[in-house]
């Protein structure tokens, strides 16, 4: 029997998790919610997913813009095993009561404080400490992308001391009440929020973390630097470790990807849907090794990185997988993620 999946907020994230927990051999969508009727909830009517109302929304609004709905967000709880949390920030605090009073599992996203939830959560990092759990969060799109590259690299050469500059997209391509952007804005609180939570997964990671902001709306950016604990092999040898890590991404000098922009056109150009990146994108020609040292640049897509990670936690919740590795696999070959 497949596990029954409901997602309430039909946004960015929600609408990309509904659409991947579809495509699961394990999971059954039930339903989405949303409190008011846009552009994502025709999407959802016309896709014939069962929509409920949510918050203040009322029957009227949706019944007047000729979107029927299956019940309220109440009802949709009562149908589910697992309920993943994708509203704004903030919004799934107020929301945990109702789900403890349901009886059902709940996902968070990385918007909520850490301690929203009995921990955070990273496929590739900690699925094993996760199995069972009740309440999980997502972390953050720049926090997951830093938690992918130090599973890829701690187990292998331990870190002495990591440095991160983020260069941070300003928003959403699909959001326009920031107005226009103009100028580069420093995040000043030094270490920025990244590096604590990826405390939150690593806990004894010597990680420091700074951001600023950009004015673009394509992707992420991470400026790396890691001193390891053991000196790896050269480039050749850090380059092996990020390929053959799941959900990662690298861009040969050959195929001319020379920044976010190509590397959103390649997702475009084999997506069956919205064009997303869910892989850490990593360019092969700006890895570098020098003694313990090591310098990479990764880019992170916001909107879609956490998508698979979201699937990976309700099968850690229900124990459907035999560990973190078959559900990753699992997840990936759904999604058609790592295919040439």
């Amino acid at each position: 029997m497949k596990v029954r999946v409901g997602v309430n907020g039909y946004g960015t994230i929600g609408k990309r998790v509904a659409d991947a927990v579809a495509r699961q051999p394990d999971l059954e969508l039930v339903g989405v919610a949303k409190t008011r009727p846009n552009f994502e909830a025709r999407r959802a009517f016309e896709r014939r997913i069962p929509l409920y109302l949510a918050g203040p929304g009322t029957a009227a609004d949706f019944d007047a813009a000729g979107i029927r709905t299956a019940g309220t967000l109440a009802d949709l709880l009562g149908r589910v095993d697992v309920i993943v949390d994708a509203t704004p920030d903030k919004v799934g605090r107020e929301n945990r009561a109702a789900y403890e009073r349901a009886g059902i599992r709940a996902i968070f996203q990385g918007g909520e404080k850490a301690d929203v939830a009995e921990a955070s959560f990273s496929a590739l990092s900690n699925y094993a400490a996760c199995r069972g759990k009740r309440r999980l969060r997502i972390v953050s799109c720049n926090t997951t992308g830093i938690a992918r590259a130090a599973a890829a690299i701690e187990p292998r050469w331990g870190v002495e001391r990591w440095d991160v500059v983020l260069v941070r997209r300003a928003t959403d391509p699909a959001d326009s009440h920031k107005g226009p952007v103009n100028g580069i804005v420093p995040t000043l609180q030094i270490p920025s929020h990244h590096g604590p939570d990826v405390r939150t997964i690593y806990p004894e990671l010597p990680i420091t973390t700074t951001a600023l902001v950009v004015p673009t709306t394509l992707m992420h950016v991470h400026v790396n630097h890691v001193r390891f604990r053991r000196v790896p092999g050269g480039r050749a040898e850090l380059v092996a470790a990020f390929r053959e890590t799941p959900r990662f991404r690298l861009f040969a000098s050959w195929e001319h990807v020379e920044g976010t922009a190509q590397a959103m056109e390649v997702a475009r150009d084999r997506s069956e849907g919205r064009g997303d990146m869910m892989e850490n994108v990593v360019w092969e020609e700006g890895v570098r090794v020098d003694g313990s040292d090591a310098y990479f640049f990764q880019a992170i897509h916001q909107e879609s990185i956490v998508v698979p990670e979201n699937i990976d936690a309700i099968r850690a919740m229900m124990d459907l997988a035999p560990d973190g590795a078959a559900s990753v696999a699992i997840t990936d070959r759904a999604l058609g993620l790592g295919r040439a």
